[in-house]
């Protein structure tokens, strides 16, 4: 039986049975990339990593989540393979612009003060390209109540400078690979200008010349579709290029 085949008869077995299957969930589940020699748990620990029991910060929505590698993201390979401690706040769907008690913004702020973050990432969501969200220009403040939380760059400005107030620790924010969006293109580029202002990590991997020459075979492995990483994207392609930051942060504290 086909691919297609097999995944349009579990939906509709899911139906009959009365259960739901996220979108995101179901277009991975039968990707190579997401074989089981590719899981956290066939991930091997390293022996020693300079960010091992750091405390990390995840603010994201489906790629940060792994919603098409089943759950399992970037943030999972870092727990097992580097020992971390992450806090993973990533809801599939959502956008950095407040629109909703689901968006970035709203859901930064339910985040426990009290924890003592050594870093916090934070994904450029491709949802606010998709749905064409205002971009809005960077503000000349730096006080939470400065910016317009309903554009792009308000939002990312806000959440800027809600954690350097809350946690005072590195901010980073990361990019998708790259996709056929001009849209998110403008977003990257709004970050950097962002970056020149508040002095922020980027993690392009949007512009990232070894990223952008992966082979089609590789491609097809690593990612589900254009967006989302497999189990395999995650832990081959993209988790080289967060430990690679991370280190540094780790080494240098």
């Amino acid at each position: 039986m086909k691919k297609k085949a097999i995944i349009a008869a579990v939906v509709i077995l899911a139906v009959l049975a009365g259960i739901m299957i996220p979108i995101g969930k179901s277009q991975g589940m039968f990707a190579k990339g997401n074989n089981e020699k590719y899981s956290v748990k066939s991930t091997q620990a390293l022996e020693s990593s300079p960010i091992k029991d750091k405390t990390i910060i995840f603010l994201g929505s489906s790629v940060t989540y792994g919603s098409a590698a089943k759950g399992e993201s970037f943030v999972d390979y870092l727990e097992k393979r580097d020992g971390i401690k992450p806090v993973k706040e990533a809801v599939s769907g959502t956008c950095l612009v407040d629109e909703s008690e689901k968006s970035y913004v709203s859901r930064l702020k339910k985040i426990d003060k009290n924890i003592k973050p050594d870093a916090f990432i934070c994904q450029l969501s491709t949802n606010d390209a998709t749905k064409k969200k205002p971009l809005g220009k960077v503000d000349s403040g730096f006080s939470e109540e400065d910016f317009d939380t309903k554009t792009v760059a308000g939002a990312i400005e806000y959440i800027i400078s809600y954690v350097n107030d809350t946690w005072g620790c590195p901010v980073i924010f990361y990019t998708g690979t790259k996709y056929d969006s001009e849209q998110y293109e403008k977003m990257v580029k709004l970050l950097y200008e962002i970056q020149d202002k508040w002095g922020i990590i980027i993690l392009d991997l949007w512009n990232d010349e070894d990223m952008n020459a992966v082979s089609k075979e590789n491609y097809k492995l690593y990612m589900a579709n254009g967006i989302h990483p497999t189990r395999a994207g995650y832990r081959e392609w993209w988790l080289p290029k967060f430990e690679e930051i991370l280190y540094t942060i780790g080494e240098n504290e």
